[in-house]
């Protein structure tokens, strides 16, 4: 028999300002509303099987909050406002943030909600949204409002609630009575979640372990030092961050909040991202947890082994993935399970374009087979494999909900005479093998890059050990106020901030995000009564750096101008940005197939080149109405368009006049071909650039409505030092 222990992790970062008290994305709210609730209530239907699922305090205290309505976000306030009192900014705002959502299962299959979106079209540039504002009639308003919310519910529940069955079968001309009935089944799912969960953990079906509070990095808590081991040459902070204090409040906090929800206090942990280490091992056995959980790739760089796979996804040594341990360091032992990275990753990011059935079929097969060769190599031993990941984000690129999916699974599961779910308690007490210690890092790559490793993470870092000594300093200020500054720097130091940082994981609210971090920061100081650092008034995130996947020219080039590659060596030494998928929210994102898969950029010494290659032919795109365009920051204001017309290319140079208000058409010496590729050749003279100076620009792509559909890089412009005498000497090799 094969022990199988899932483990569904729920999180969200903290989203309220303390100040303000308005929660500034939805994201607890509209989760609650489908996941949270849908994914424990679906266990009625399969009483024998057991679960574990990671409910993070940072989330609780905020569904908590929505439930007994004391908490409120602007997407809330703006779907229950009359349709005839939003001001055009609130229309602006709803078309920008009300389709977001995951399109192929969520919008297009209303075709109401669908309709609505096709409305707006695709840019959210602010001009186009206030242009397409005018286009919403107040029926057509109440309805973006009803379907935004409508459809976040869980499918289960639109299965069997006659109210949410009436507005789906309605699909249109809403009125405001149905917005407030929706409410009142938003309200009323909003209250059943936590009691959900502890219903059915005290029928022992399933297991509630919890993160630390606010979801920090344990380990960069206890020491940032520690990243040095796995990055030795990397910069660092401008102050070390040393603070296993708060580390252990985080995990103390932690279960207190557990036991005053759920009436017990949680004998499990998943820290923050599956990080670990040494240091953090003590402070978790003194807040009482028995045990934790991490990653496979952890546990191999404990061992000292490697884990590899066949064509089929087996690992080679299954025996020793497939037990807990007892993992002891700084004289405490906790046990631990290690997950398999492989099976986990297949339902987070492989199944969902499966049909239910034959994903669940592949994924059982795979446990058995995994289980069977565990137990023949470790001479007859119970195995337990451990699948661990996201429980919220996945199911928007299933098939409803990931409903079919979950049912197909959990039935095999609990008619499989060879597999058994156990909750993680069962599976991890009692450990046998024993580590003396464990690797430091997290379920991503067996280190903490993603967190400590770009430079805005680093500038973030800093600006968190100035706002902690600030609370270690304060002196003579009032008991209360110190208490809600800690309360700020503790929001501070979770791990979501970081996460968006850097040019790994991006979403629609990176700016959000840091804004956030940094609000929190400022709250400190004010709530101290000390003066604001000003760099907390300006973004983290880098503008001044190298756009990621860019590489710089390397040497002066001379291209042949026929939207061809005439030959290697013609755009040899130029630079190149390389147009990335860059991780949301589950490290990896579905997205469409960008039309730039590469921009190449050079000078001779009289002119700059750009070339723009794509997944398909250039010349293609532009007959299709494609349009393709540079936007210069440095000199600023000024913009070349390339765009198909008439089945041949139209060439147009602008330049920004009137303190910027409006774009004039402007002589210029560009030479332009396209066929495969986009070859384009710019006077420096033209554009006012000298030797030496500094040039940026951003790439766009516009389809045939003219809306912008890609920019790259993302958030930052190609930024180039124009060649100087001296360029071709720094740069020559042998």
């Amino acid at each position: 028999m094969t022990q199988v222990a899932f483990l569904w992790h729920m999180h969200q970062p903290y989203y309220e300002d303390l100040v303000t008290r308005e929660h500034i994305l939805p994201w607890v709210r509209l989760h609650a509303l489908k996941d949270y609730y849908g994914m424990v209530a679906l266990l009625d239907e399969f009483p024998g099987v057991r679960m574990t699922f990671n409910l993070v305090p940072s989330l609780l205290v905020q569904l908590e909050a929505f439930a007994d309505g004391r908490a409120h976000d602007r997407y809330l306030d703006l779907s229950l406002e009359p349709a005839d009192a939003l001001t055009e900014d609130d229309v602006a705002f709803m078309l920008q943030h009300f389709f977001h959502a995951q399109r192929h299962h969520m919008i297009d299959p209303h075709p109401r909600y669908a309709e609505l979106l096709a409305l707006r079209g695709e840019s959210v540039a602010p001009a186009d949204l206030r242009a397409k504002a005018r286009h919403f009639s107040f029926e057509d308003l109440r309805d973006l409002q009803v379907w935004h919310k409508l459809a976040w519910l869980d499918p289960s529940y639109l299965e069997r609630d006659a109210r949410t069955r009436a507005l789906v079968a309605k699909g249109r001309q809403f009125s405001e009575g149905d917005k407030q009935a929706l409410r009142a089944i938003e309200l009323e799912l909003l209250k059943a979640v936590i009691p959900a969960y502890r219903e059915r953990a005290r029928s022992g079906q399933i297991e509630i372990s919890t993160s630390p509070f606010y979801h920090p990095i344990l380990p960069l808590l206890c020491d940032t030092d520690i990243y040095k081991r796995t990055h030795p040459d990397s910069p660092m902070p401008r102050d070390r961050f040393v603070h296993p204090e708060d580390a252990l409040e985080q995990l103390t906090r932690a279960a207190d909040c557990h036991e005053r929800l759920f009436g017990r206090r949680p004998v499990g942990l998943w820290p923050s991202e599956g990080s670990v280490s040494d240091a953090m091992i003590p402070l978790v056995v003194k807040a009482g947890y028995q045990w934790m959980a991490t990653d496979e790739l952890i546990l191999a760089r404990t061992l000292g082994i490697t884990f590899t796979r066949d064509d089929h996804g087996r690992v080679d040594q299954p025996e020793r993935l497939y037990t807990p341990y007892l993992v002891s360091a700084g004289g405490a032992r906790v046990s631990c399970g290690f997950r398999d990275h492989a099976l986990s990753d297949r339902i987070g990011f492989v199944y969902a374009g499966w049909p239910a059935d034959a994903a669940a079929e592949d994924f059982v097969a795979r446990l058995a087979a995994a289980g069977q060769a565990a137990a023949e190599r470790s001479g007859g031993e119970e195995p337990t494999v451990f699948v661990i990941l996201d429980g919220e984000n996945a199911w928007e690129h299933f098939e409803g909900g990931g409903r079919p999916f979950l049912r197909a699974l959990y039935g095999r599961l609990s008619a499989h005479p060879e597999l058994r779910t156990v909750t993680m308690k069962e599976a991890c007490l009692p450990a046998r093998p024993t580590l003396a210690g464990i690797f430091p890092g997290s379920w991503i790559d067996a280190n903490f890059y993603i967190w400590i490793g770009h430079g805005d993470d680093r500038r973030a870092w800093s600006q968190l050990a100035d706002a902690r000594a600030a609370c270690g300093s304060a002196r003579g200020v009032d008991a209360a106020a110190v208490s809600r500054a800690r309360e700020e720097l503790m929001i501070a130091e979770g791990s979501d901030w970081f996460w968006w940082y850097g040019d790994d994981h991006s979403s629609d609210h990176d700016q959000e995000f840091d804004d956030l971090f940094r609000r929190h920061l400022r709250n400190v100081y004010r709530l101290l009564d000390q003066p604001i650092p000003d760099e907390l008034f300006v973004s983290n995130i880098s503008v001044g750096a190298a756009a990621a996947g860019q590489s710089d020219p390397t040497g002066l080039i001379r291209p042949t101008i026929d939207g061809e590659e005439s030959s290697y060596f013609e755009w040899l030494g130029a630079g190149v940005l390389e147009v990335r998928e860059v991780a949301g929210a589950m490290h990896q994102i579905e997205r469409r197939e960008p039309a730039l898969g590469m921009v190449r950029f050079g000078f001779s010494h009289d002119h700059l080149f750009v070339r723009l290659d794509g997944g398909r032919a250039i010349g293609d795109q532009l007959a299709a109405g494609a349009s393709f365009r540079l936007t210069f920051l440095q000199p600023e204001g000024i913009a070349l368009c390339v765009r198909g017309i008439n089945g041949g290319m139209a060439v147009g140079a602008w330049e920004r006049r009137d303190g910027g208000r409006r774009w004039m058409e402007r002589a210029t010496g560009v030479r332009v071909a396209a066929a495969s590729i986009l070859e384009i050749e710019l006077p420096l003279a033209d554009l006012g650039l000298t030797p030496g100076g500094p040039t940026s620009f951003f790439v766009g792509v516009h389809d045939a409505s003219d809306a912008e559909v890609e920019r790259h890089p993302t958030n930052r412009p190609i930024e180039l030092t124009v060649p100087d005498l001296a360029f071709e000497a720094r740069n020559w090799s042998a």
